[in-house]
This record gives C-alpha cells, structure tokens and sequence, in this order.
C-alpha cells in the first residue's frame, strides 16, 4: 500500500513503515493538486497534520484511499463522521504531543509573568542606550509558585499540564464537560510518587477563581472565552490558548488587555491562520507563537511510531 505524508512524517516512522512493506511519499501537495496527486499516484494512506484539508470532496473524489491520519490530536480539519460512513479508517495520535504542548503553555506563562516576549523585543533595540530604564520597565514581575491555575479541557494534554504545574508548586483546578473528576500523578527519584485527585467545577468557577487559564479544546463554533467570560475573570489574570484559533476572542481579549483586565496573553494558535491580525501580532502584552505545540523533536518522533504502529496494525486487520 501506498502512504502520502504530505506535512511530512519522522524519520522512524517511515523507516517503521517501510519494514513493514509500504511505499512512504513525503511530498507536499497544495490543497488545489491533493485529489489529483492522491489519484494519480494511487495513494491508499493520506496523512495529514493541520494545514490540509481532507473533507468531503476529496473523500469523495479519492476512491483509493483506506486510511486519514492525522499527525497530532484534533481532527478539526478531517470530515471523520463522513470519512467512517464510506469505509475509511481515521486514525490519530492523541497522546504523542501532550507533553510538548504543556511545556509550552509553560514556555507562555514564564514568559509572560517576567515579561520576558516584550524585552527581547525592546533589549536588541535599545538595551545598550535604556539599560536602566527598561530594567526598571520589567521590575515588577511576578511568580507563578502559590498562584491558581484553571485548566479547561482535561485531556491528556490538561493531564500533563497539571503536572508540571503541581509540581511547581501551583494550585491546580479544572473543567471539563465529561471529566468529573480526575487523578494526577507526579514520578519522582527512587519510584517516588503522589497522586493528587482533582474534580472538575463549572467554568465559570474556574474564571472567577484562577490567576492563570488555560486551554485545552477542540474547535468550537463560537468562541468559548468572549467578553463576558474576560469579565468574569480576576483582575491582572492572564490567558493562554494552544488548542485552536477561534477559542478565544481576540477584539475582546485585545480589549481586555488594553484596559488592564487582563494582566497578559500567551497565544499559540490564532482566528486567521496563516495570517494573524495585525492588531494581535503587534500587542505587547501577548506572547506568540506561530503554531509550534507539537513541533518537537521527540513529539514528532512518537506521532511517526504510534501512526506508523496504528497503520500496520489495521493493515494485518484488513489482510486477515
């Protein structure tokens, strides 16, 4: 069977692949030429991470193929529903990224508490001649140990952001629309561990309780943090969204930064990719990221195994 990885795929994962009998194409193909590459190239397997777009008319339009991965965790830009309905397995890798994903809500919230995304802005251009005054400008930082952090959406990736959280000495609490309640366990020296329950509250317990928020959703239809919701927060709160643009609201969050609200932002993902607003990519007080929670080494490497274990598996379902 034929694999195209049109976002690429890693090393391992192919070589794992390859083993295993398949023709593996790395190619990237424009959204315009997928049907037709998949078609002229009798493709079997379409891999795909974020930027491709495997809906109804290229399933329709693509006979030939079996299977949908998609190289990370949401499946936003996979029409699963019809994809099942046909015949096609999909298939992801729920678990591969998550640690990545919550280093960088870290990566956001160090940042954005020593006001570090603005200084590396302001040091190259003018450190040299304002030393004192921009020491002075970023003087009043704050610590994240013995601060509230709310999690919403605790998946696997609100799992591991819970741990590293607690394990800097914050305070940790959640929602989530099916978890009630959840267990955390943090791995020490020696086979060392604690287990820390957590229930999960209403969000707008978790608002109007937490210092930091952050997200962990798939998409949604309406954004889930509009201007009552920042409202509702405490005042010099902060936000952090890597999960999808469109999540947060960003006319309101810009707002709410303006008018001191909202103490900063960390942003991963944006309403208008590839091209954010102007109006958000010059904010000072918003940390940024170009879509990068799950662009890691290791990450990379455990989503081409465990896609590279999923298709082998299904391929000796569909032999027997």
């Amino acid at each position: 069977m034929k694999v195209l990885a049109t976002n690429g795929l890693s090393e391992s994962g192919i070589n794992k692949l390859k083993n295993a009998g398949f023709e593996v194409s790395v190619t990237k193909v424009a959204q315009e030429q997928l049907i037709q590459f998949i078609n002229d190239e009798k493709i079997n397997i379409l891999l795909v991470r974020s930027a491709t777009q495997v809906k109804k008319d290229v399933i329709d339009a693509c006979p030939g193929l079996k299977i949908i991965g998609r190289a990370g965790v949401g499946m936003d830009n996979i029409d699963v529903k019809y994809a099942k309905e046909k015949g096609l397995k999909v298939i992801n890798t729920p678990t591969a990224s998550s640690c990545s994903v919550a280093e960088l809500v870290f990566a956001h919230l160090f940042s954005g508490v020593r006001y570090l995304h603005d200084s590396n802005r302001n040091m190259p251009l003018s450190g040299d001649s304002m030393f004192k005054d921009l020491k002075k400008n970023y003087a009043g930082g704050i610590e994240l140990r013995g601060k509230t952090l709310g999690i919403i959406g605790m998946g696997k990736i609100g799992h591991e952001v819970a741990k590293i959280a607690l394990g800097i000495g914050m305070k940790v609490i959640a929602s989530d629309d099916t978890v009630g309640e959840t267990k955390i366990t943090l791995n020490f020296y020696n086979d060392q561990s604690v287990t820390i329950p957590i229930k999960t509250e209403p969000i707008k317990d978790i608002l109007k309780d937490s210092d930091f928020i952050t997200l962990h959703v798939p998409a949604q239809n309406k954004p889930l943090i509009g201007k009552n919701e920042l409202e509702m927060m405490k005042q010099g709160a902060a936000i952090i969204n890597t999960s999808r643009g469109g999540v947060v609201d960003e006319v309101a969050l810009i707002d709410a930064l303006e008018s001191g609200k909202i103490r900063f932002a960390g942003l991963d993902v944006f309403e208008e990719e590839p091209t954010p607003a102007i109006r958000v990519l010059m904010e000072e007080r918003i940390s940024l990221s170009p879509h990068i929670g799950a662009s890691t080494k290791e990450a990379q490497e455990r989503i081409g195994l465990e896609l590279a274990d999923q298709i082998i598996a299904i391929q000796k379902e569909l032999s027997a």
